[in-house]
């Protein structure tokens, strides 16, 4: 399915392991359109954030069943992909923070 560029990156993952990764493989984390490849991933952070990719590793995550009280819910399954930046790359956008 062809999804748009600017469609494919949903929002940064902020979390203390990504950002443990982040300081030690220069690794950043992404949620993801569920119907995107490692292809449409590469191509939007590297036109979009103005950075060149080595590696890209994409997981399905399976929603988690909530309630609250009687009423039982489930969360939305939702696919995050982990993007691993060439050797002297950086993103601006993570070091303000």
């Amino acid at each position: 399915m062809k999804v748009d560029s600017h469609r494919v990156l949903i929002r940064p993952l902020l979390t203390e392991k990504i950002t443990g990764l982040r300081e030690k493989t220069n690794t950043v984390g992404f949620v993801v359109h569920p119907d995107a490849n490692r292809i449409q991933i590469r191509q939007a952070v590297e036109a979009l954030l103005k950075v060149k990719v080595a590696k890209i590793n994409i997981m399905n995550i399976r929603g988690k069943m909530k309630r609250l009280g009687r009423f039982s819910g489930r969360r939305s399954d939702w696919k995050k992909a982990l993007v691993t930046l060439k050797e002297g790359e950086k993103l601006e956008m993570y070091e303000s923070a």
